[in-house]
């Protein structure tokens, strides 16, 4: 390294994710953010992608803000051992209430991967507490879950394949029946859970499945007697057409983030059956569940969750997500492009898969030129829109989709 480029990182301060520090194109600086719109100091561009799927109410909504800023001037934290607060408790009541079955036990935690590692200890512990002892885990090829360390182990992500020379108690097998019955009739009492994002595989390359799949895990985990996750951290609220693909097939943990206050402040949750929090209710101290994030039950996080359900029901937001599916197939009906290999479209969510990824190379600049701001990855050119979206500014998104494949 010659001198200039050690200087060059030494003034480095912020490491950003998944780059390259070395080369890092520069990023866009956002000065203002307002409805679907980020603003830098020379541009205006649609955030195409609701900021990692999130901001599903948009920017600066009203209700949200003026509802943090009430509970600041209370409170903004306090620890949720040997504390607690009303709007925990609301929240939690609103959540068990809003979800499916006997969902019915909210342990809150600050990111969606931890969500994941908690019910991923959850599960091993169940088991524990029941005097029997399983170690293996079933999971998806091309799953993504976070990462922490035991999400990147259950997850399938290339990136993370340095960690882990061989995954000795992780299966990974495709969205196929066939598949999935051999792994059970294999492993199926070693494993202590199933975990899969349902319907939609999002970092993984936004791969779209069938319920069939979800239903056949869910007999199966039944007479096998493995608990069955839901990693709804980016399905969830909606995304794929379903308020929650628990909806139409019930798991026993569900793990939500993202969407879960709106994109306003970080926070996540882990959502208990009745079944699996019976395993951990006890005179037994040794049976309680050890975990405790320092920021779970934040107060500012829980008052923007507590306003973004509100707002989620209220405005009929499922009526919405189905529009925009229909508009955004409207749009994309029989269009064909020799690079294209498949477009595929679920709820909120548009994926243009690419032949080969070099044809995306350029596009997230092509894209700010034209009023967008996309983050393309691997072979994937895709959308997550905000909820709040016009037909006008959703058409703006898509022919700028198309508008980079006709030039090419």
């Amino acid at each position: 390294m010659n001198e200039q480029e050690f200087e060059k990182m030494k003034n480095q301060r912020i490491w950003y994710p998944y780059a390259q520090m070395k080369h890092m194109k520069t990023p866009y600086h956002i000065v203002d953010a307002n409805g679907v719109y980020l603003y830098t100091d020379d541009n205006k561009m649609i955030d195409s992608i609701s900021s990692w799927w999130c901001m599903i109410h948009g920017y600066k909504n009203p209700e949200i803000t003026d509802a943090i800023k009430a509970q600041a001037e209370k409170f903004s934290h306090v620890m949720l051992c040997n504390l607690s607060h009303d709007g925990a408790v609301e929240f939690a009541e609103k959540l068990a209430d809003f979800l499916p079955g006997t969902l019915n036990h909210v342990f809150f935690s600050d990111s969606g991967s931890v969500s994941v590692e908690v019910a991923l200890k959850m599960a091993m512990q169940y088991y524990v507490n029941k005097n029997q002892r399983r170690e293996k885990v079933l999971s998806l090829k091309n799953s993504y879950h976070g990462d922490t360390f035991k999400t990147m182990e259950v997850g399938d992500s290339s990136e993370y394949h340095f960690a882990f020379k061989q995954k000795t108690n992780v299966d990974h097998i495709n969205t196929n029946i066939e598949e999935l019955e051999d792994a059970f009739k294999n492993h199926g009492e070693e494993y202590y859970c199933m975990i899969v994002e349902p319907l939609l595989q999002g970092a993984g390359g936004m791969k779209m499945y069938d319920i069939s799949f979800l239903k056949r895990a869910r007999e199966l985990c039944d007479e096998y007697g493995v608990l069955l996750i839901f990693d709804e951290v980016a399905t969830g609220f909606g995304r794929t057409g379903n308020r929650f693909v628990s909806d139409l097939v019930l798991p026993d943990i569900v793990c939500l983030g993202k969407a879960l206050t709106g994109g306003y402040i970080g926070h996540a949750a882990t959502v208990a059956s009745d079944k699996v929090y019976e395993a951990f209710y006890s005179d037994e101290s040794g049976k309680a569940l050890m975990h405790g994030p320092t920021f779970m039950g934040n107060a500012l996080a829980i008052t923007a969750g507590i306003k973004s359900l509100e707002i989620f029901k209220r405005e009929n937001y499922m009526k919405k997500i189905s529009h925009i599916e229909e508009f955004s197939k409207k749009l994309l009906s029989g269009y064909k492009n020799p690079k294209i290999k498949e477009i595929r479209i679920m709820g909120g969510c548009i994926a243009v898969e690419a032949n080969n990824p070099a044809d995306l190379t350029g596009y997230q600049d092509f894209a700010y030129k034209n009023g967008v701001f996309a983050r393309p990855f691997s072979n994937i050119m895709y959308a997550m829109v905000p909820y709040i979206i016009t037909d006008t500014e959703l058409t703006q998104v898509i022919e700028t989709m198309k508008a980079w494949w006709n030039k090419q």
